[in-house]
C-alpha cells in the first residue's frame, strides 16, 4: 500500500483547522458561561441589598402627631427616620405618596434642628423659604411628596397628624 504524503498533510490540516475551531468554541462557550454566572449574581446581590434596604423602613398607613409617631416607631425598634444623604433622600422620597414626618425637629431649642438620635443637622433638603417657623409653632419636620426630591422638607406644627417614616 502507498501512502500519499499530499493528502495525510492535508488531513493534518483539517484535523489541525477543526481542533482550533473547537478549542476557540469551548473558550468562547465558557467565558459567556462565566458572565452569566457573574450577571446572575450582581442581580442576587441587588435584590438582596433592595430588600434589606426596604425592610429598614415602616411607613405607616394612619396618621398621628410628631410625638406619637415618634413612640410608636420606638415601641417597635426603631425611631422616625434620619437622614444623612442625598441618596436616602432620593430614596425616601421616592417611595411615599404622601406628606410623612421625619425625626428632625427644634423643638428643643428654636433654629436648632435636631435628628431624634440628638445629632445635629448637616445637611437639608428644605422647600424654598423654610424652614420658616410660620406662627412660631412649627418644630417639627416633614417631607412634601409632591415638592422636588430634593427640597421636600418643610417644619410643621408638631401636633398635627401625619403618616410618618420609622427606620430601624
Amino acid at each position: 500500500m502507498k501512502l500519499n504524503n499530499g493528502d495525510n498533510q492535508q488531513n493534518k490540516t483539517s484535523c489541525c483547522n477543526a481542533c482550533w475551531v473547537t478549542s476557540w468554541f469551548v473558550v468562547i462557550t465558557v467565558g459567556l458561561g462565566l458572565i452569566c454566572v457573574l450577571l446572575v449574581t450582581a442581580l442576587i446581590l441587588l435584590y438582596i441589598h433592595q430588600t434589606a434596604e426596604r425592610d429598614q423602613y415602616f411607613i405607616s398607613s394612619e396618621e398621628k402627631s410628631w410625638s406619637d409617631s415618634r413612640r410608636f416607631c420606638r415601641s417597635r425598634g426603631g425611631d422616625l427616620v434620619i437622614i444623612n444623604t442625598e441618596e436616602e433622600q432620593k430614596y425616601i422620597s421616592s417611595i411615599v405618596n404622601e406628606n410623612v414626618w421625619i425625626g428632625l425637629s427644634d423643638a428643643e431649642k428654636e433654629r436648632n434642628m435636631k435628628w431624634v438620635d440628638n445629632t445635629p443637622l448637616n445637611k437639608g433638603f428644605w422647600d424654598d423659604g423654610e424652614p420658616n417657623d410660620y406662627s412660631g409653632n412649627e418644630n417639627c419636620v416633614e417631607i412634601i411628596h409632591t415638592k422636588p426630591i430634593l427640597s421636600n422638607w418643610n417644619d410643621f406644627a408638631c401636633s398635627v397628624m401625619k403618616k410618618w417614616i420609622c427606620e430601624k
